[in-house]
């Protein structure tokens, strides 16, 4: 699975987000290497919704738009799947760095 598809399913693991707040959320967890430009980031929409990973939902009730509406959109069962799918093999990778010591034991998670 591309980097970028993998951080915007995680993006959208727990919570409905519109686009901004996914390319926000991915440059923040990703220390700023990674960059969604909107045509990369809505072409993976476009394709992961043609996939049935993502589906566009309403925008939550308590929402106030700047301007404009934008979309929002929720990850489906079968995107947290090969979500967890690609997690669990990036996970693989990683014991096996560990296994050879080229990195130490994982940090604590930050709070969000």
């Amino acid at each position: 699975m591309p980097a970028h598809l993998f951080q915007i399913l995680l993006s959208l693991a727990d919570r409905h987000l519109h686009g901004l707040a996914i390319t926000k959320d991915v440059m923040e967890r990703t220390e700023r290497q990674m960059h969604l430009w909107p045509g990369m980031l809505y072409g993976a929409l476009k394709k992961m919704t043609q996939d049935g990973w993502v589906k566009e939902v309403d925008a939550p009730a308590t929402f106030a738009s700047g301007g404009g509406k934008p979309r929002f959109y929720a990850i489906t069962p079968a995107g947290r799947k090969a979500c967890a799918e690609e997690a669990r093999r990036m996970a693989a990778f990683v014991e096996v760095a560990r296994d050879k010591r080229l990195v130490g034991a994982a940090k604590p998670a930050r709070a969000r």
